[in-house]
């Protein structure tokens, strides 16, 4: 079983998987009188229907026992996902490339340094969220609509992965 390498969280590494949600090194602008900086479009919510509407919602997640063997992933086909940290902890993220199935041999792990977030972009596979604090808080914005927006797949018992934060 291969063991998933967890990468450091930057844009570069995670852009054919979605935005990184940061203030880091990101473009702002001046607004309320010269008093807030305004870190602009910093990703896009996807929706794939004319009456799709973004919506946010809180997660409250609780931690899985590590290390974690990595049986399933999940992509949203009508919309993108963003999550984004509220109580500054680093959390995980394990994803794979668009595609009809994920390929365990593609599947790659990041390392959130608590004042990152992330946006999946429509259809990208991922592992639900991934906290390591006992629970911890998470802002989501994504899609409400209808028809299906969650298809999972479960990898066979050769194709699992191992992650260990260690």
């Amino acid at each position: 079983m291969r063991t998933l390498k967890i990468e450091p969280l930057t844009k570069e590494a995670f852009a054919p998987f979605g935005d990184v949600i940061e203030t880091e090194g990101s473009d702002f602008f001046m607004i309320n009188n010269g008093s807030t900086r305004r870190y602009h479009k910093l990703a896009t919510v996807e929706t794939a229907q004319p009456d799709d509407k973004a919506i946010i919602s809180i997660f409250s997640a609780e931690s899985l026992e590590m290390p974690l063997r990595i049986r399933m992933l999940e992509r949203h086909p009508q919309g993108s996902q963003a999550f984004i940290p509220l109580l500054g902890n680093p959390f995980l993220i394990v994803v794979a490339p668009l595609g009809d199935v994920p390929v365990s041999g593609l599947v790659r792990a990041f390392l959130s340094n608590g004042k990152q977030g992330v946006n999946y972009h429509r259809g990208v596979w991922h592992h639900p969220v991934l906290t390591i604090e006992k629970r911890d808080d998470f802002l989501v914005v994504d899609r409400s609509g209808s028809g299906n927006n969650c298809d999972e797949h479960f990898f066979t018992e050769d194709e699992q992965l191992l992650l260990d934060p260690q």
